[in-house]
């Protein structure tokens, strides 16, 4: 079947696998959004407790769709993965850095060994909420704004700076999308709670934060996606990589599917945040949430698609990175799509776990009893 495809058909076919993961993973992050909101919903001992346990059922989710990405990336587009986190390491060591310090702190938080008490970790939580959602959409940020790299003819990446990715954050359009993916990560982690923790304090409170949030939220997002609209983009074709203007724009005009999921995610979003706040509903993580994995996939799309360079250079234009000139061989990629055609089932797996956790709402009753299993 994967065969038959040519080796740009199944090229087009990771990116849209890429694409889904990422989107996936940021809708996940609201386990890091719910993270910077614990002493801010939590008021007492026994209400941040049900708060940590209740992201801890699903920090796991996040950190393998982390992996997974990275993992598909590498294997998919391995230029990519070279040129990025062999130039660009220390803003990919940070990323890691604060997602290790989340994995230790479910784990030793509540343990009796722990010497350095509950509050350093969940310090530590906070970090992780905060830096990695933003670093992460810094750093996606450059594929619309470009890196600071050249590559020679055996494809060895020399980085023209010696920050070394972290000089992203001098490009405000890149923070502008650290900053919405920072505040979206908080409005899908208050949806969240209000969704799986019974307590009326909290659904309240969170209810608050949803609109807190939702401002900023707005702000920085319509900032990104305007200007990405409006900006020079970098296509490719016959002459090598070339600056269009509207480039993102044209790529949603003439790509109308990815657009109308651009919209439906939009739509899906507010969707979910207007009914939390109007009718005080407890499901618009639901719709936020789709919404979310919709929008982000649709930007992934337009990043990548259509004649894009997904990963331009500053430095030399013409050693911009394609998913044409970034990809494994077509012996490969077909190997690689005969793997994901498993990926349904793994996705009906997590749901399935993920519906057994959340059977029964997170209680303080549930808090006090002893149970060796308590983040």
């Amino acid at each position: 079947m994967f065969e038959s495809l040519s080796h740009l058909a199944l090229q087009q076919y990771w990116w849209v696998i890429i694409s889904l993961l990422g989107a996936l993973f940021v809708f996940l992050t609201f386990v890091q959004g719910g993270q910077t909101l614990i002493y801010t919903i939590g008021k007492t001992e026994n209400e941040r407790t049900m708060l940590v346990n209740t992201l801890g059922r699903k920090w796991e989710f996040t950190f393998t769709t982390l992996v997974t990405f990275g993992g598909a990336f590498f294997a998919s587009f391995p230029l990519f993965y070279a040129t990025s986190f062999g130039g660009a390491y220390w803003v990919w060591f940070a990323i890691l850095f604060f997602f290790v310090i989340q994995a230790v702190s479910y784990e030793f938080r509540t343990k009796p060994s722990n010497f350095l008490g509950a509050r350093t970790y969940e310090v530590f939580l906070f970090l992780n909420g905060a830096f990695g959602t933003i670093l992460i959409g810094i750093a996606v940020g450059t594929f619309f704004n470009g890196a600071m790299f050249s590559l020679n003819d055996l494809n060895n990446v020399s980085w023209e700076t010696p920050y070394r990715g972290l000089e992203a954050v001098l490009t405000f359009h890149n923070v502008a999308l650290g900053l919405s993916v920072f505040f979206l990560a908080r409005i899908l982690g208050a949806l969240y709670f209000m969704n799986s923790v019974d307590s009326p304090a909290i659904f309240e409170r969170s209810k608050k934060q949803v609109l807190y949030n939702t401002i900023p939220f707005l702000v920085f997002f319509l900032y990104f996606l305007i200007w990405l609209l409006l900006k020079d983009g970098y296509a490719y074709g016959e002459n090598g990589v070339v600056m269009e203007p509207y480039k993102y724009l044209n790529n949603l005009i003439q790509m109308p599917v990815v657009a109308i999921i651009l919209l439906l995610g939009v739509v899906g979003v507010l969707y979910g945040i207007g009914i939390t706040l109007l009718k005080g509903s407890g499901s618009g993580i639901w719709f936020s949430g789709a919404g979310t994995v919709l929008a982000v996939m649709a930007l992934f799309l337009i990043a990548g698609l259509n004649g894009t360079s997904f990963y331009p250079s500053n430095f030399s234009l013409q050693d911009s990175l394609t998913i044409e000139n970034s990809s494994s061989s077509h012996y490969t990629l077909t190997a690689m799509s005969y793997v994901s055609l498993g990926v349904p089932v793994v996705v009906g797996y997590i749901w399935w776990v993920w519906k057994a956790m959340n059977a029964k709402k997170i209680d303080e009753d549930e808090i006090l009893e002893e149970d060796s299993h308590a983040y």
